[in-house]
C-alpha cells in the first residue's frame, strides 16, 4: 500500500469538502460577516498546515533573510494566509454577486491597457499568482475586454471544475498549459484577435525555463510571454491586483514593456525575462503578504 499516495488523495479531498462546506457557510452569513469568517479560516489553516506553512517560511528566508527579522518574516508569512483565505472566500462569494465585484475592484492606468489593445496586436499581461488574481480576470471580462488566462491544470479535478465554472460564468477563457502544442496554438489565436492572455511567470518552471534573477537568487522561469510577443508582435502589460485596508483591491496597469534585442536569440529571452521579472519582485517586496510564499520558487537549480 502506498501511503503516500493515500495521503495525497486525502489531502485532496480534504480540500475540496472543505470549499464545499464553505461555500455553503458563505451563502448563510451576512456580507459584514465574510472577513472574520475568512480570518478564522487563515489562523486554522496557518496552526494545521505544517508543510505549507514550513515552505513559506523557508521561501521568505531565502527572499527577505538578510533584510528582515524572524518576527517580520513570521509576521508577512501569517499575512500571507490570510490574504489566500480572504481571496478564497472572496471568489465563491463576489462572483455571485456581479454588481458587488464590479464595485469592490477598481482599474488604475486604465490607459496603458486601451493604448496597448489600439495596435491590433493582443495583449499579454505579464502577473504573477499575486493578490486574487481571479477577480482580475473576472472584472477585466465585467468591463468588456475578451480575456483569456494560461493555468496549469490543478491536482483535482473536482475543485478545478468548481473554478472553471466561476470562470465561465465571467466568459473568462482558459488556456491550459498543458499539452504544450495546445496552448501555444490558442494562445497565438487568442492574441491574433486582439484579445488578452493573462501569464504569470512567478512560479519554478523547471529546466524548460530560462534561470534569471530574483530575490537576489536564480529561478528557473517562464519564456512564454517573450515568445509569444515575438511570434505574433503583441503588447507586454505588467498587471497586478492588489488589496487595500478596506478589503476592495486595485487592477493597476503597468506601462508597456519593449523588447530589447539581445545579442543572441536565448539572451534576448533572458534579458527580456529578467526585465518582466523585476517588475513582479518589485511588486512585492511593496506588497509582501499578496504573493504565494507557499510554492516553492527556487525548487529548481542551474546544473
Amino acid at each position: 500500500m502506498d501511503y503516500k499516495q493515500i495521503n495525497k488523495k486525502l489531502g485532496r479531498f480534504a480540500g475540496w469538502f472543505g470549499l464545499i462546506i464553505c461555500s455553503l457557510i458563505i451563502k448563510l452569513i451576512p456580507q459584514s460577516g465574510l472577513y472574520a469568517f475568512a480570518e478564522g479560516i487563515a489562523a486554522f489553516g496557518y496552526r494545521v498546515a505544517v508543510k505549507q506553512r514550513r515552505i513559506a517560511l523557508e521561501s521568505l528566508q531565502i527572499a527577505f533573510g538578510q533584510e528582515k527579522s524572524k518576527e517580520e518574516i513570521e509576521k508577512i508569512a501569517k499575512d500571507c494566509f490570510r490574504f489566500m483565505a480572504k481571496s478564497a472566500i472572496e471568489v465563491m462569494f463576489l462572483t455571485d454577486k456581479p454588481v458587488l465585484l464590479k464595485k469592490q475592484i477598481s482599474l488604475v492606468n486604465k490607459q496603458a491597457l486601451d493604448r496597448a489593445l489600439a495596435k491590433g496586436k493582443g495583449v499579454i499581461l505579464v502577473s504573477a499568482h499575486f493578490g486574487n488574481f481571479p477577480l482580475l480576470l473576472a472584472r477585466l471580462s465585467q468591463e468588456g475586454y475578451k480575456v483569456a488566462g494560461i493555468m496549469r491544470p490543478m491536482r483535482d479535478l473536482r475543485v478545478e471544475k468548481i473554478f472553471v465554472q466561476k470562470r465561465e460564468k465571467y466568459h473568462v477563457r482558459t488556456i491550459y498549459s498543458t499539452p504544450r502544442n495546445t496552448c501555444v496554438n490558442q494562445t497565438i489565436e487568442t492574441l491574433r484577435h486582439n484579445q488578452l492572455v493573462f501569464i504569470p511567470i512567478d512560479q519554478n518552471f523547471g529546466t524548460a525555463g530560462v534561470f534569471v534573477d530574483f530575490f537576489g537568487q536564480k529561478a528557473a522561469t517562464a519564456t512564454g510571454p517573450v515568445i509569444f510577443a515575438q511570434r505574433t508582435k503583441a503588447s507586454l502589460v505588467p498587471c497586478f491586483i492588489v488589496r487595500q485596508e478596506d478589503n476592495t483591491q486595485r487592477i493597476i496597469f503597468e506601462p508597456e514593456i519593449d523588447l530589447e534585442e539581445g545579442p543572441t536569440p536565448q539572451k534576448t529571452i533572458e534579458i527580456n525575462i529578467q526585465k518582466l521579472t523585476n517588475v513582479i519582485e518589485t511588486y512585492i517586496r511593496k506588497f509582501p503578504a499578496e504573493w504565494g510564499w507557499v510554492h516553492r520558487r527556487w525548487k529548481s537549480k542551474l546544473s
